[in-house]
Order: structure tokens, then C-alpha cells, then sequence
């Protein structure tokens, strides 16, 4: 017998969050008959009754890690239903919906590992609410016989937790126990050693030795933060001389080293559980963060964490376990063969990974993301007023810290940090990211975005793509790619008029075939003028000049005419050299990055000089200092309107003086010349706003000094979005959304 009812469509990241059983609970509390399930489009409910406040209440009282996006109610028409209400299988494969992010333990969770029951000490509990996601799916729709979890067979117990529609583990497709689920253990040589894991890790650990760890995304390495030597060892066997580590601790422990906000603490115990920077109290050894002013720590995030944090009662150095350039290792084979140089011993387990995802790094004062990456992803972002209709696109960003990025049906899905696209297997990273965000979000573009730069590799791969399947290719300028992502990022309108686009960063193509880096841009998403910017200065050596600070301040004190200055300063740098080939324009060019200019600057102070042992050391250890200073100098750069000349910087640095005072000058310069000029803009109804990207803004005292200089304009900056290159090919989809759209 048909009978007419109600069909309710729930759109968003409701699939693996406990969805199902909410909507059970629900209707079993307001007597309605009818079902709940999976499809391809997110959860589609059939209910017989008055819906009273269910739509309302789908939306209010939704589980933790569940993301409403829409609600659609229709009448409908039913063959039959069942006497009450049912949770029923998957409606089959398909990818219209969002995959739920990998989250940490929850409360519910960590007080089962340290408590009585059968999960006590499991390193491997969670529930609806918490745990493994999107680094253990292999396909949609998300269960368990699609995931790395399928060659674990549910034990009684645990079947009995997954078919109960009351329980917090219904259809939780990770749930495992003791005696079902995947194990851990240590091994030495490629030979596991018999006994307590975590007793003989922790032991091995105070003893100062370095352990590869097997995460949710990945390896990590790990060793006593509070044991100099045993950094020291791990920076030694790594060959990274410099660069700041991360560190995972209790939350207990963070006061101990850090300085704790509420902001702070809020976003470390967030789901996502990121890295956070905070300023340091100086209590670790030096040689954890050379130089700098902050330090980058998470809680633990997985009841591994957990267990072997409440065992070891302390700090660990907790980062990336890889090659120099490689992607972190995900596979025990993997492992064992390339982290064996590295580590003492291993923390293992067989549940598979099946894509890697490295820790998210993020900073709160002020708020912005540094990396998107575990926790954060595969999560999608709202496309803005005017972009409800713009058809598929698929952008594959940079060559730095690329990322990839697909729009469909008013959504964007920015994709996971992969890195530097020169490295092979970071390359295969890329491609498997490529062809693995198509196959889970089923998206078929109409257009391909690629930056402006025709060598870079990504470029390269979407041009080719582009010719193959026979799409529109969009090339996008690298900042106007920029502009259009903190547009984006704010929802600007479509139609919201032009913006005052201030673009710092280390280097983009630009029409002109120079470098830029240090721009002032007039537009909106489908085009713009450049209004300002940097006065050029070669890169002497092209690539070397990102990583020997000498070479830009060779020549911004020779544009000064501070040549003496730079023969004392670089007494042992091929000088002469240098000049004859920025003289006669020999793998020598032209570029306005702001990013050099602070290299330049670092150079003249004596940080880092010689050379760089990490891309961006210079920079953030001008910050670091900058932070110190207590009566700084105040500098105004020269140059028109158009042209912006720091020389006068410079002259300053020659004069002497505090280098604290002389690095906070050098950013107050920076920022009091664009803010004017951009105010400008805003001023004369040219500009309806002042946007600022690009990864200078990453620097945490640039930003507030440009926020405090335009402390009465309308400005938009990027939160959730990075302002550096991982947010580079959201930016390019926008703008090759709004050019086919135009």
C-alpha cells in the first residue's frame, strides 16, 4: 500500500559522525515510522508523521563531528515502510557528500583506555565520535569494508556495540577491541622484542634514544625534548641542523613550557588537534627551536598518544619521520627501510594507512592556518555569493607547499599539504592526490587551473591534462591567485567590487616575465590591475638567492650605494661575481619579492647569512628578534606611488644601532608603505576593501602591524585558508570560475 509521508534530505559532513543513530534516536522520541541511510548525497530520511521541530532539531542538536550544510524537506510517496524506524544499509557508491576529517580521542573514549573495561590500555578505542576517518578510507560510501579496518573481523562484543542503534559505536566503522582490532609493538632490527610495548618505548625513550612511531598519517620520530643530547642526536641523524621541531605533550605539561592562551588551548583540543605555535618559556633546550620565539605543540591526538604520554611524563619531540624533501612514511616496510638510519627503535602496528597526512600547523594570535593538513582535510569551504552555479573546476596550485583544489555544486574541497613538487615521491604524492580527491568527490571538471609559471610542475601536469581530456585551461597569476583566495576565504561577493590587494610573498611569475613578490593589487576574481610595488632587484643565482641571504643584500646595499659596507659584511662571498652577473642579467632576475627583501635584511643582521638550512629560516628569525625590541627607529621607505624603494632601510642598517629595534623597523617600514598606498585606494572609492595574502602574512608581527595601520578600513585576511601557497589553488579555481562564468 503506497502512503504519503516526508523524505528529508541532510546535506554536509554527516556520514561517519554518528548521524544515522541520531536521527534513530530522534524519531524513536517522537514515535514517527520510517528509515535513515547513506546515499551518495549525504543521509536520506523516510518518515511517516508530523516532522514537528525534526528539521530544526537534525540541525541544533547534531553529534559532534557532524557538519550541516542543508536540510531539504519534500513530500513523498512510499511503497512501503517499516512499523518503526530503521537504520538501513548504504544506498551505494558515490561521492556527493563530504568525508568526515580524522579526529582526536574523545573524553568518552580516553576515560575507557585508562580505565577498567575491556578497552583499558587499547591503543586503538574510538567511537562515532572520534578516531580514524579519512586517512583509513579507501572509497565511498564510508564503511568499514571500504576502509584499511576490512581485514579485522569484529569480535561478538564489538558486533554487538556496532548493531546497537542506542550505543555511541553504532556503525562506528574503526570499533575494535583487544580482541579484534589491530595491535601494536616494538621492534628492534626488524625483529619484534617481546614485552610491554609502551613500557619498553618509554624506557628506550628516557634512555635518550630515538623512536619511529606509527601514527593515524604517518611516522613520526620522537625523542626526549627535555634530553639535549638526544635532539642534538636526532638533528644529526636527520642532517636538519636548525629547523624548530614539534612536540606533543599532556595538557597538563603545557604550562611548564609555553605560554597558554584560551585561544590556544581551545584550538589544541579541537578535533582536528593541530600544532599550535606559542611563545616559549624557554625551559626546553635551545637546540628543540633554534632561535625563535615560539614553539609548535599538539596534544596527543590518538590513544596511542595518549597511553604513551601518561607512561612517559614528559615532552616529546614528535615531528615528521621522513627523508630530507621525501613525504612522511606511512607503511612498515617503508619504515623500516628508509627511517632505520634514524631511529633505535620502531612503534608499530598493523592497521594500514591509505593516504598520508602530515600534523596541521596553525598559530591563534592572530588566528591563521600555516599548514592544512591532518584533521583539517578532506573538510570543504562555502564558494562565495555569485559562485552558487559555477561548474567544476580543478586547480592544482604551486610548486611550493602545493595543494590541490576542486570546486563543485557551491563547494571547494582544498586539499592536504603536500610540499615541494620537485621531489619525486612528493610528485607521486601529487599524483595520488590527484587522481584520489577525482575518485572520492566523483568530480569531473569543465576547466583546469594552473599557475601562470610554465615549469612548474604542477602547471605542467594540468596543462597536459587539460589537452588530453580536452578542458579549458585557465592560467591564473600567481597573486591575483592570492587576492582571489582571501576573497574567497571572506565570501566576498562576486559582484562585491574591487579590493586593495597587498601581496607579499617569495616569488610568483608575473605577466611581465619578471618575478614578483611584493605587490599592490586593484581587482576582484576575474581581474586586476598592479598598482604597486617593490622596486626589482635581481636574484643573483636565481633559485640560490631563496637560500643564501648574502645574495639579496648584496644587492639591495649596492642599489644603496652601500658597496663598502657589503665588501666588510661578505668578506668570503663571491661578490664580484655576483655583481657581474646581476649586472649583465645572467641567471639573474628581476624580482620584487618581499620575501627577499627580508632575507636581504636578515643578511645585513647576521642571521643565517651563509645560507638557509630551511626555507624561511631568515625570515623567521628576523621575526623572533624583531620581537625583542623595545625603542625601534622609525624608517619610511622612498619611491613614487607606483614603485616602492627601500633603500633608505638599508642606509638605517648601516648606521647601526639595536638589531631588535632595526628588524621591528624593517617590518614597520614594509607595512606603513603598502597600508598607505592601499588606504588610498579605499579612500577614493577605488577600492571597497584591503585584502591582504600571501606568505609574509604568515609572520604573525607583519600582519599587526598592516591591521593596526589600517585599523579604520574594511580588511580581509585568511584564517582557514593558508595565505602561503597551500592556499594558491583555491584562489586559482575561484578566478577560473568567475572567467568561464563571465
Amino acid at each position: 500500500m503506497k502512503e504519503q509521508g516526508w523524505q528529508i534530505r541532510v546535506r554536509g559532513q554527516v556520514q561517519g559522525v554518528g548521524f544515522r543513530p541520531f536521527v534513530w534516536q530522534l524519531a524513536q522520541a517522537r514515535g514517527l515510522r520510517g528509515a535513515v541511510l547513506n546515499d551518495a548525497e549525504g543521509v536520506l530520511i523516510r518518515v511517516l508523521g508530523p516532522l514537528g521541530d525534526l528539521p530544526d532539531a537534525l540541525k541544533t542538536g547534531a553529534p559532534p563531528l557532524a557538519r550541516v550544510d542543508a536540510v531539504e524537506v519534500s513530500v513523498a510517496v512510499f511503497e512501503a515502510l517499516p512499523n518503526g524506524f530503521e537504520i538501513i544499509a548504504s544506498g551505494g557508491p558515490g561521492a556527493e557528500t563530504r568525508v568526515t576529517p580524522d579526529a582526536a580521542t574523545c573524553p568518552e573514549c580516553l576515560e575507557e583506555i585508562r580505565g577498567h573495561g575491556r578497552r583499558r590500555g587499547y591503543a586503538f578505542t574510538n567511537c562515532t565520535h572520534c578516531g580514524p576517518r579519512f586517512t583509513i578510507l579507501q572509497s565511498l560510501p564510508y564503511d568499514r569494508a571500504r576502509t584499511t579496518m576490512a581485514p579485522f573481523e569484529m569480535c561478538p562484543e564489538c558486533r554487538a556495540e556496532y548493531e546497537n542503534p542506542a550505543d555511541r559505536r553504532f556503525h562506528a566503522q574503526p570499533i575494535a577491541c583487544p580482541t579484534c582490532g589491530p595491535r601494536i609493538w616494538l621492534e628492534v632490527g626488524g625483529q619484534e622484542v617481546p614485552g610491554d610495548t609502551l613500557a619498553l618505548a618509554v624506557a628506550r625513550l628516557h634512555a635518550g634514544e630515538v623512536l619511529a612511531i606509527k601514527g593515524l598519517g604517518g611516522f613520526h620520530l620522537a625523542c626526549d625534548a627535555a634530553n639535549p643530547r638526544a635532539v642534538a642526536e636526532l638533528r644529526a641523524r636527520k642532517r636538519r641542523p636548525s629547523k624548530p621541531f614539534a612536540l606533543m605533550c599532556r595538557e597538563g605539561d603545557l604550562a611548564q613550557i609555553v605560554t597558554v592562551s584560551p585561544q590556544a588551548l581551545s584550538a589544541l583540543k579541537d578535533p582536528a588537534a593541530p600544532i599550535v605555535l606559542m611563545p616559549t618559556l624557554g625551559t626546553l633546550p635551545a637546540n628543540v627551536a633554534p632561535g625563535m620565539a615560539e614553539l609548535g605543540v599538539m596534544l596527543p591526538y590518538t590513544p596511542l598518544h595518549h597511553l604513551l604520554l601518561d607512561a612517559f611524563q614528559g615532552v616529546l619531540v614528535m615531528t615528521s619521520g621522513n627523508l630530507s624533501g621525501e613525504p612522511q612514511v606511512v607503511g612498515n616496510d617503508e619504515a623500516r627501510e628508509k627511517l632505520a638510519p634514524f631511529a633505535d627503535a620502531f612503534v608499530m602496528h598493523d592497521r594500514a594507512i591509505a593516504r598520508r597526512l602530515d600534523d596541521s600547523v596553525l598559530r591563534v594570535d592572530p588566528p591563521m592556518v600555516l599548514r592544512r593538513a591532518r584533521g583539517q582535510v578532506p573538510g570543504t569551504l562555502p564558494l562565495p555569493p555569485g559562485f552558487e552555479d559555477a561548474p567544476q573546476v580543478v586547480a592544482y596550485g604551486g610548486q611550493m607547499k602545493a595543494a590541490l583544489c576542486l570546486i563543485k555544486n557551491g563547494q571547494a574541497l582544498l586539499g592536504h599539504h603536500l610540499g615541494e613538487l620537485d621531489e619525486a615521491l612528493t610528485w607521486e604524492a601529487y599524483l595520488q592526490a590527484d587522481a584520489d580527491y577525482a575518485a572520492l568527490f566523483d568530480h569531473q571538471p569543465q576547466a583546469v587551473a594552473v599557475d601562470l609559471h610554465p615549469d612548474f610542475r604542477a602547471s605542467r601536469h594540468g596543462a597536459e591534462r587539460a589537452e588530453r581530456e580536452g578542458l579549458q585551461l585557465v592560467e591564473v597569476q600567481h597573486h591575483h591567485a592570492h587576492l582571489a583566495a582571501v576573497l574567497g576565504e571572506n565570501l566576498w561577493p562576486r559582484d562585491g567590487g574591487k579590493v586593495a590587494g597587498i601581496i607579499l610573498d617569495g616569488l610568483g611569475l608575473g605577466p611581465d616575465g619578471t618575478v614578483w613578490g611584493g605587490e599592490l593589487l586593484l581587482g576582484d576574481y576575474a581581474g586586476f590591475e598592479r598598482r604597486a610595488w617593490l622596486k626589482p632587484a635581481p636574484l643573483i643565482g636565481g633559485d640560490r638567492a631563496q637560500m643564501q641571504p648574502w645574495r639579496n643584500a648584496l644587492v639591495r646595499l649596492d642599489a644603496a650605494g652601500l658597496s663598502d659596507w657589503a665588501d666588510a659584511l661578505f668578506p668570503k662571498a663571491p661578490r664580484e661575481i655576483a655583481r657581474q652577473m646581476a649586472a649583465k642579467g645572467v641567471n639573474a632576475p628581476l624580482s620584487s619579492s618581499a620575501g627577499r627583501l627580508f632575507d636581504a635584511v636578515a643578511g645585513c643582521l647576521g642571521l643565517c647569512a651563509a645560507g638557509q638550512s630551511y626555507e624561511g629560516e631568515a625570515a623567521m628569525r628576523l621575526e623572533a628578534l624583531a620581537a625583542r625590541a623595545e625603542a625601534p627607529p622609525q624608517i619610511r621607505f622612498a619611491g613614487e606611488v607606483a614603485e616602492i624603494d627601500p633603500a633608505p632601510l638599508f642606509l638605517q642598517l648601516a648606521e647601526g644601532g639595536d638589531a631588535a629595534g632595526l628588524a621591528y623597523a624593517a617590518h614597520e617600514a614594509l607595512a606603513e608603505a603598502f597600508a598607505v598606498r592601499a588606504r588610498a585606494f579605499v579612500q577614493s572609492g577605488a577600492a571597497q576593501a584591503v585584502a591582504l595574502s600571501g606568505g609574509v602574512f604568515q609572520n604573525a608581527l607583519m600582519l599587526q602591524l598592516m591591521a593596526e595601520k589600517l585599523f579604520d578600513i574594511p580588511l580581509l585576511t585568511q584564517r582557514q585558508i593558508p595565505a602561503n601557497d597551500g592556499g594558491l589553488a583555491f584562489g586559482q579555481a575561484l578566478v577560473a570560475a568567475a572567467k568561464l562564468e563571465t
